[in-house]
């Protein structure tokens, strides 16, 4: 019986492009030809946009090339099929930052799914506008800054930055951070900074999403995961999820039953990302099971 890889000898290639025939067949030949097992692939194809994604989950122990080499073949493919391509290797978890206000249910949420190994990846910084979530970071032994908000927001986030780089973060998780991120930031964590936003998109976007989905007396209300753009609350939605609401409940009800949403969504949103299973299309996403 053969031994199934350990994590650190995997690695998942995502691949993006327009759908023609061959595809599937070259990115085969091309993993055979290098000595890679296929443990899984799953793939999808947009019929209207005439666009093709692949996630493959490869097995390295036999690969007969180095790294290098092995990355420099599929880039040969990706040319000649004009794919995007994205190579993450088991053996180089992620980093994560999480970026938070006061409100510390996801926070929690996200370092308890860490801690019991759900989340694979490394939380190295915790930075919060407010000192008051520090107590909660030294429980888990994960170092905390607090950097209250200056009048000058360009100075505030290249503070920000500055720690980001510093620890070499892959993602950032605004884990209800109350800040709006400018364009700069957004574009440097392109595609890799993730908000939950406490109302079902589209609807309620910005601020007091509760309060608004009271007045509008909805039955159901719900959460939303999202990547960051320059456009409020307006990013590739990666995950969302609901829950019905009557005219008994009020505000603090639905604040109270959201945060049950908030925190379940974040992290199923997170998980995909950090297992490589989110490509992104235009305004849209391909999430893999």
């Amino acid at each position: 019986m053969t031994t199934p890889p350990t994590a650190s000898q995997t690695a998942t290639l995502l691949v993006s492009c327009p759908d023609r025939k061959g595809l599937v067949a070259a990115l085969g030949q091309l993993l055979y030809g290098h000595g890679v097992n296929i443990i899984d692939a799953d793939q999808h194809t947009d019929p209207n946009a005439s666009l093709f994604f692949q996630r493959i989950r490869m097995d390295l122990r036999e690969l007969h090339t180095d790294r290098h080499a092995f990355e420099r073949a599929v880039a040969e493919v990706a040319d000649r099929f004009k794919m995007t391509f994205r190579i993450t290797y088991g053996d180089k978890p992620s980093r994560v930052a999480i970026l938070v206000s006061k409100y510390d249910h996801c926070l929690h949420d996200l370092l308890w799914r860490h801690r019991a190994g759900e989340l694979p990846c490394e939380i190295p910084i915790i930075v919060s506008n407010h000192p008051d979530l520090a107590p909660a970071a030294a429980v888990y032994g994960i170092p905390f800054h607090c950097l209250p908000v200056e009048h000058d927001k360009a100075a505030y986030e290249a503070k920000i930055i500055e720690l980001l780089e510093r620890e070499r973060i892959d993602l950032v998780i605004l884990a209800r951070y109350m800040q709006i991120i400018s364009p700069e930031l957004c574009a440097r964590y392109h595609e890799r900074m993730i908000n939950i936003h406490h109302s079902f998109l589209p609807a309620f976007v910005g601020g007091k999403p509760y309060h608004q989905a009271y007045e509008r007396g909805v039955k159901i209300i719900g959460a939303t995961a999202h990547y960051v753009t320059e456009q409020l609350d307006q990013g590739p939605i990666i995950e969302q999820d609901v829950t019905r609401v009557s005219h008994r409940d009020y505000v603090a009800d639905m604040v109270r039953k959201g945060r049950d949403l908030e925190r379940i969504v974040l992290s199923r949103a997170v998980r995909v990302h950090l297992e490589d299973r989110v490509l992104v299309c235009g305004n849209k996403t391909v999430v893999f099971d």
